[in-house]
């Protein structure tokens, strides 16, 4: 996997998971298809950084009934009544089935640019466009953790992880894909991310090494 330079360090590493959000599930408003369907997957991960008490970062958009903070290519279609990601509805809330317990957003909090945690290691971040760094606090958050790898997983591969991922390349962190836990991708795309260091994993092999580390 990778190099000197690009090759993961598990034991420095952080779980993000993109936009997984009930409205992107299958039969809602933004379904996004392949997402239910990797949440089992998700689930395992979670469970494995939750044990060894890894850090976990969920990524999740958030948008404003009015439209005021919603993307160009969006904002339309919330303005005209869509229901999608909407501040304070159940379809915003993050997928149930990744955690053990009710979990609620706190709009407000994290529409301010606040970090909500959900326990000591496990956090919620807004992003209000496509990347997850782009005018969001997880840079700052990252460097404090101190981690070397960022592994993500989520919805979409074309849109926001592919996008978060970039600009994560562009900060020098080490990086992993996990292919079977997000939506969206395809074989070119593994292609472009191979190109640009990002080491390509299934979640039996990352399970594997997390193993692995913990001894």
């Amino acid at each position: 996997m990778g190099d000197e330079h690009t090759k993961p360090d598990i034991s420095s590493s952080v779980l993000i998971t993109i936009d997984t959000q009930c409205d992107t599930l299958d039969g809602q408003p933004l379904e996004i298809p392949g997402t239910t369907k990797a949440l089992p997957v998700m689930k395992a991960i979670l469970d494995e950084f939750r044990v060894l008490n890894y850090p976990i970062i969920h990524i999740v958009r958030i948008y404003k009934s009015d439209g005021s903070n919603v993307d160009l290519c969006r904002r339309a279609a919330v303005e005209s009544g869509a229901p999608m990601l909407l501040e304070g509805t159940t379809g915003c809330e993050l997928a149930r089935d990744l955690f053990d317990k009710r979990i609620e957003l706190n709009n407000e909090l994290l529409l301010s640019g606040g970090v909500q945690e959900i326990s000591k290691r496990e956090v919620i971040i807004y992003k209000p466009r496509w990347g997850a760094f782009y005018k969001t606090p997880i840079d700052a958050y990252l460097r404090k953790l101190g981690v070397t790898t960022l592994i993500f997983t989520g919805c979409n591969y074309p849109n926001c992880p592919r996008t978060s991922i970039y600009e994560a390349s562009e900060r020098d962190y080490r990086i992993v894909l996990v292919t079977d836990a997000i939506s969206g991708l395809y074989e070119k795309g593994k292609n472009e991310m191979k190109n640009i260091g990002v080491n390509i994993m299934s979640s039996k092999s990352l399970i594997g090494e997390l193993r692995k580390v913990s001894g």
